[in-house]
Parts: C-alpha cells; structure tokens; sequence
C-alpha cells in the first residue's frame, strides 16, 4: 500500500496548479475523493481540475451543491462533479449515475457518503484549513502516479 504524503498549499495558486497537475496525471476511470470541512476547498480543487483537464482555463463550474452532479465532456472523454453534502448514505447513487459516471474521472466532494461504494484504488485528498488560504494536504491511493503529484505539489 502506497503510504500518504502531506503537504503544505499555503495559497488559492499553490492549489490549483496542484490541481492541473492532477488533470494531467488522470485517466478514464479515475476517481479523487475530496475530504475536508466546510470552506476547506474542496470545491476550489475541483474547480481548477475541471478548468486544467477541459484546457480552458474560463470554464464556468458551478458546484454542483444542489444539483448534486455536473457532467463535462473533455478532450479525454467524460467528468463528473459530485457533491454529497446533502446525501445521508449511498442510497442515491444510483440515481445520480454514479456507476456510469465511474467509466469517465470522478471527483467526488462529501465522499463519506459513498459508503461501500468508495473505490479502494480512489486517490484521496485531505483538505484541511490552516488560515485564509493556506491548507494542509494530505494524498493517499494512486500508486506509482502519487509520487509525481506530490512532487508537483512541494514545488508549488
């Protein structure tokens, strides 16, 4: 088991190009799973990862808090935006079309709501608040690409 990495964002930029550098690193059938409380910056990760693997940096992304799921077609195929704040359980899910939606990159807000239906190979990312902008990381899953992440992400 790949061990987990932490690191410091200590700025909105250093998030989203830790972000981007995640868009390049994923693949169809990729999920990253985003923990951390309220105003952690779940949705600002999402947000520059949408914007990084669409190539268009104006992209608009709303968060999908009320919607639950926002669909984007990209250059390498599908994503989808889920936010799970207002789920109790996994009982949704289908619904929502989370096993369709798991054949394209799935990010995941609230991912304590998928339950049993988290994926094990999943990268997780912990967000946790340290001041106005600045964060602390902690990543986990995504052997042999996780490396290259975090170096990415010391260097921002």
């Amino acid at each position: 088991m790949t061990p987990a990495i932490d690191l410091v964002l200590p700025d909105l930029a250093a998030t989203e190009a830790l972000a981007a550098r995640a868009a390049a690193l994923s693949r169809p059938g990729d999920t990253l799973l985003l923990e951390g409380p309220l105003g952690a910056g779940k949705s600002a990760f999402a947000r520059a990862f949408l914007r990084a693997a669409a190539g268009d940096p104006g992209l608009e992304v709303p968060s999908p808090t009320f919607t639950l799921v926002q669909g984007y077609a990209l250059p390498r195929g599908t994503a989808h935006h889920f936010d799970l704040y207002r789920l109790d359980g996994p009982g949704g899910l289908e619904e929502l079309g989370w096993e369709e939606a798991r054949e394209g990159i799935v990010l995941v807000e609230w991912p304590d709501r998928l339950g049993p239906h988290a994926p094990a190979d999943a990268l997780r990312l912990r967000l946790v608040p340290e001041g106005e902008e600045r964060r602390a990381l902690r990543l986990a899953g995504w052997p042999g690409r996780l490396e290259r992440l975090a170096a990415a992400g010391a260097a921002a």
